[in-house]
């Protein structure tokens, strides 16, 4: 559902521009809590949640190279606002998203620079507050197990494609460059784009299902399932809070020690290449959803060429390899590298930021105590 240059006219360009630049500021502080990890004994510190937040983007650009055949003449793309919201949070899945877009436009030609505002508000802020505000309305209604969160994933997902869809139609009615009827594309985009969810759903609740399989601790979507423990004291009576003896000693207190990631990155890690450099080779030709609209629609008569359109990765193709799939694999490694360089960046950024004003906070309050 990538817009290119020419579709949105530019004072709609430029609004979007401002929601999307907004929207990632404060994505950017909100980022801060998600990323710091729950409760210390869980071990999910900053340190290691930002490069697992990178990890999620590129493993988001990787499955977006896999079109997959949705009708006749027809295909879809993971978006990804869903995967991203539930694995890592929502502010951070905004980011992660947005980091995707960004690599996509700038590297390889895919949705225009003037329209990235339109792109990461429909693809990024969109998806990923529809999807995981439905989730959580969805976690508060299902038994409180690990097959609720698959489950959940699925629904979100599915509903966060086709509401993309009218965030789309919604901005082509205010800045449309076309004269095409608000209804026809309403219909043609949301008819499409309901398929194509049932994909999305698909990917995302196995993606989601898989990590809690291994490492439940690493969804944030799932946090805070783990029920207290509970004693049956007779079956006459209720369950009650498990509770030391009055008599008991204390048991002493000892950290629990953190789980190690890197096993875990390095399997997702060599998962987002093996999609992108081998699987993107056996990806569905056909234009995806919003192409097949707007060329059947009339939208896309006042298409622009995209300012990177000479880039040596454009279309996802490197430049003088002839060889069609080792220039296509080759491509999609690069944008796993970039997109995992750039994502760990930002988000490390935000939590060198969040332990650097703990840090002054800290002190601030021990040189007021030895003041006093």
């Amino acid at each position: 559902m990538h817009v290119p240059d020419g579709f949105i006219d530019a004072p709609v360009s430029l609004a979007t521009g401002a929601v999307a630049a907004a929207a990632v500021a404060v994505s950017l502080r909100g980022a801060r809590r998600e990323l710091g990890g729950t409760a210390p004994a869980d071990g999910l510190g900053g340190e290691r949640t930002a490069p697992l937040a990178g990890l999620v983007a590129a493993f988001v650009f990787a499955v977006q190279m896999l079109n997959f055949p949705v009708a006749a003449g027809t295909s879809g793309h993971l978006l990804g606002g869903a995967l991203a919201a539930i694995l890592v949070g929502p502010f951070t899945g905004v980011l992660c998203i947005s980091v995707v877009l960004l690599m996509q436009a700038v590297l390889f030609a895919d949705g225009g620079l003037t329209a990235l505002g339109v792109n990461i508000t429909d693809m990024a802020v969109v998806t990923t507050l529809v999807a995981y505000g439905l989730f959580r309305l969805l976690l508060a209604v299902l038994p409180r197990r690990r097959s609720s969160v698959t489950a959940a994933s699925f629904g979100a997902a599915l509903v966060s494609v086709p509401a993309a869809a009218c965030a789309f139609t919604l901005l082509y009615a205010l800045g449309g460059t076309t004269d095409v009827p608000i209804g026809k594309v309403f219909t043609a985009m949301t008819g499409v784009h309901v398929l194509i969810g049932i994909g999305e759903a698909v990917i995302t609740a196995l993606t989601v299902g898989a990590v809690l399989a291994v490492r439940p601790d690493l969804v944030y979507g799932a946090r805070g399932l783990t029920a207290p423990l509970r004693l049956r004291t007779s079956p006459l009576r209720p369950e009650t809070d498990a509770a030391p003896a009055p008599d008991a000693a204390p048991a002493p207190v000892t950290a629990k020690p953190a789980r190690s990631t890197r096993r875990f990155a390095l399997a997702g890690l060599l998962t987002a290449l093996a999609l992108a450099g081998v699987g993107s080779y056996y990806a569905s030709a056909s234009p995806d959803g919003l192409e097949k609209v707007a060329h059947d629609k009339g939208i896309d008569s006042k298409t622009e060429e995209h300012a990177a359109k000479d880039s040596p990765l454009a279309d996802y193709q490197v430049a003088d390899i002839t060889d069609g799939r080792i220039s296509g694999g080759l491509a999609g490694v690069i944008g796993v590298g970039a997109t995992l360089l750039v994502g760990t960046g930002v988000t490390w950024v935000v939590v060198r930021r969040r332990r650097d004003r703990a840090a002054a906070a800290e002190n601030g309050t021990a040189a007021t105590g030895t003041t006093a």
